[in-house]
């Protein structure tokens, strides 16, 4: 089992706590795992991007080569195309369609989208009106998860669990929103690949 994803947003958007979910997850499950981020402005609206390397051998380098991701996991749909020279032929775009307009330029959505359709594989999911649906626009991130979550070679229980580890000590209902955020994602992803 070999797994690379390429996190990918802007602050604030919640990569970091994927990036801990799915290292949870990863351990749980007796898993190596080696990650690199990468902030930008240092400040909320400023590019972020983690590396995510999971394997059942060992991975000697925390950094994945152009043309090997086998996941695009984007929470910002403009930050997707910026990754996309990382995708292998037979990964999956995984991103949100509800744009971070933090630049005066930024592309029209339409243009952006249709390159993400472009892909052979893709999910793209309004995964913010989907938090919203669940009960809380914050939980958007965990949404992202659960769409991307079926092309990652891990028990989906145990990404459950790690939701339950890392959100733990905001309380149960915080968990619980989470939960079902991401089996909100998950359930997408399953109809619509």
């Amino acid at each position: 089992m070999k797994c690379d994803i390429v996190l990918a947003g802007v602050g604030g958007q919640g990569i970091l706590s994927i990036a801990a979910v799915l290292g949870m997850a990863a351990v749980e499950n007796d898993l190596y795992l080696k990650q690199a981020e990468t902030h930008g402005m240092s400040q909320r609206g400023g590019a972020v991007q983690s590396y995510l390397r999971l394997s059942d051998n060992p991975i000697y380098s925390d950094l994945i080569p152009a043309g090997e991701a086998d996941i695009i996991l984007s929470v910002e749909p403009m930050e997707s195309l910026r990754y996309l020279p990382f995708l292998s032929k037979k990964g999956y775009v995984v991103t949100n369609t509800t744009p971070f307009v933090n630049i005066p330029d930024y592309p029209e959505l339409d243009k952006v989208l249709g390159e993400v359709k472009k892909q052979p594989h893709h999910i793209a999911i309004d995964a913010d009106k989907v938090a919203k649906e669940v009960g809380n626009s914050r939980a958007s991130n965990m949404v992202m998860l659960g769409a991307a979550s079926p092309f990652i070679d891990i028990p989906f229980g145990l990404i459950e669990d790690g939701i339950r580890k890392i959100f733990t000590r905001k309380g149960e209902a915080i968990v619980n929103l989470n939960l079902e955020a991401l089996r909100a994602g998950r359930k997408f992803a399953e109809a619509n690949r």
